[in-house]
């Protein structure tokens, strides 16, 4: 149990001592940049499949 106690005080001061967390506007300005390039990679993804979509459509309804 004291080694318990021991591994529990020394998470907490690693945590508020030695851990740099980001700032509120840091976190923000992270979170909207993945926002945008997840969207801008979903529709580079959407088309390339749509693309697929219709050139295989095509091919079949040919013969």
């Amino acid at each position: 149990m004291n080694k318990l106690m021991q591994f529990l005080r020394e998470s907490y001061t690693e945590m508020t001592d030695n851990v740099s967390w980001l700032s509120f506007k840091e976190a923000q300005d992270s979170s909207i940049l993945v926002l945008v390039a997840s969207v801008v990679f979903a529709l580079v993804i959407g088309l390339v499949d749509l693309g697929f979509n219709e050139a295989l459509t095509f091919f079949y309804n040919a013969y």
